[in-house]
């Protein structure tokens, strides 16, 4: 039977507090159906709680420090559930924030090899002010709308690529050969032959079917199911860890002692430092630093948003949604948190589409999600038995995601193609996400400015370009300087 004009508009008049405050009937949504669509997106992002502290606490500062691993785990949860809600309160909208895998890719890999994690987390409080203050002034979107759309999604892709690359270098699939040509190899003189890294082709396989079947969860239950698998081969064969020279496991064994419960060990947050020694890294790295920081936040969580926007129907014919100034400024402080509790930078995940596929519309799904993420925290223990082999696997599936931009790139104009290649490709065969940008921008502007098409390239884009070229040449421009 077809309703009337004003049974539909009954139906959307809110129904409660709740209701009215996030406008859930309005949006033609209800709160059961919030609820389950912030448990799916909950259950899509919670690899970043195992994640983000196997790729943060991996690695050693300059100082020869590390993070701790359940540390890292706990902040992790606690700022993810801090700034979806957060996030979900301010805007009404929702998209689930966490740790940033390109952002903390970067520091683990490029920064703390010139400043301590301390310090490097300080760097990130500043580039969440700087987005903060850019959101807040309007120049945030100006400066998103400079860069060129090719651009935007070949940093996506290049990232994708780099934290693919990691994660076959985790997993042992990927290793030195030793000799300078060629510098890497597969495996063990070109085999897969350890049983870590073939449980690792086994998790790919496995993450990699879910994820084609769109189950929802399917990198979790990837994560799981290969931890599982891993548990009980340690358990059978003790392999130990890869230290050991028996081809064993290379960061965490993984075996099952004590209770998963425990208090959160939350001794990161606050920990930061805003004392550089200038005598041991120059204030034109520092600054090329959060320059880079501010870019690869900036241009990631701006397009995610935009697409959430999109997928969830809230968005106009300009891509402008609802609350989006708001929304710009509150990403900024997913920074400054992030840096605050040495989680690394927070910024929406795109994760939040499944549960907008769920049918989620407002901030209601952000709250259930966040108040998951407050209770994942007294869970940190479980983190610690996932071998950083199976956590590849998930690293493997993500980059891949972020490939499937390219499909989006006019690649038919080589003045787009030779940008777009060099960005993609020098985030990896460097090893650095600030080379891969730099390179892009520099060839970018160079490239259409000489071929007869300088007036197509902002004033805001040469600007980026010569801090990019500041950037490369900063060891000569620092002897220069006498820094």
């Amino acid at each position: 039977m077809t309703k009337t004009a004003a049974e539909t508009h009954a139906e959307t008049q809110p129904r409660g507090a709740i209701d009215r405050f996030f406008s859930i009937s309005e949006r033609g949504s209800t709160i059961g159906t919030e609820v389950r669509g912030g448990i799916v997106t909950f259950v899509t992002m919670a690899y970043i709680v195992i994640l983000n502290p196997i790729i943060l606490s991996g690695s050693q500062d300059v100082a020869g420090n590390s993070l701790s691993f359940p540390a890292v785990g706990a902040a992790t949860a606690l700022a993810a559930g801090v700034m979806t809600i957060l996030f979900g309160l301010v805007t009404r909208l929702p998209f689930a924030f966490a740790a940033g895998l390109g952002i903390n890719a970067f520091l683990a890999f490029s920064v703390v090899g010139d400043v301590t994690w301390p310090e490097a987390m300080a760097l990130v409080v500043v580039n969440g002010l700087i987005i903060v203050l850019l959101a807040a002034t309007g120049l945030r979107k100006m400066i998103f709308d400079a860069v060129p759309m090719q651009l935007k999604l070949a940093i996506t892709v290049g990232i994708g690529l780099f934290i693919a690359f990691i994660g076959f270098v985790d997993a042992g699939f990927v290793t030195s050969t030793g000799s300078a040509s060629p510098p890497v190899g597969l495996g063990v003189a070109g085999s897969v032959a350890t049983v870590p890294t073939l449980l690792f082709v086994v998790t790919l396989l496995i993450t990699g079917i879910l994820v084609a079947l769109r189950v929802k969860g399917g990198i979790l239950i990837g994560l799981v199911s290969g931890t599982v698998l891993a548990v009980i081969a340690e358990a059978i064969w003790h392999f130990g860890p890869a230290a050991d020279g028996k081809g064993g496991w290379g960061l965490t064994v993984p075996t099952l002692t004590g209770s998963p419960f425990s208090v959160p060990d939350l001794s990161l947050v606050g920990a930061v430092d805003f004392g550089f020694d200038l005598n041991k890294v120059s204030a034109v790295t520092l600054i090329m630093i959060v320059f880079t920081l501010v870019f690869s936040n900036f241009f990631d969580a701006m397009g995610t948003m935009t697409g959430l926007a999109k997928e969830a129907g809230l968005s106009d014919e300009h891509g402008d949604f609802p609350r989006i100034k708001s929304a710009l400024i509150v990403e900024g402080v997913g920074a400054v948190v992030g840096g605050a509790t040495s989680s690394s930078s927070n910024t929406v995940f795109i994760e939040s589409g499944s549960g907008i596929g769920e049918g989620a519309r407002t901030g209601l799904a952000n709250v259930v999600t966040g108040v998951l993420f407050l209770l994942a925290m007294f869970l940190t223990p479980l983190t610690s038995i996932v071998p950083s082999e199976i956590a590849a696997a998930a690293l493997v599936i993500v980059g891949a995601m972020m490939m499937s931009q390219i499909a989006h790139i006019d690649l038919t104009d080589f003045r787009v193609l030779l940008p777009v290649f060099l960005t993609v490709t020098v985030m990896p065969l460097t090893y650095s996400i600030a080379n891969g940008i730099g390179a892009g921008f520099v060839s970018w502007v160079l490239i259409q400015a000489l071929s007869g098409r300088a007036r197509r390239v902002s004033p805001l884009l040469w600007v980026v370009a010569v801090g990019f070229l500041i950037f490369f040449a900063r060891g000569p421009i620092e002897a220069l300087l006498g820094a």
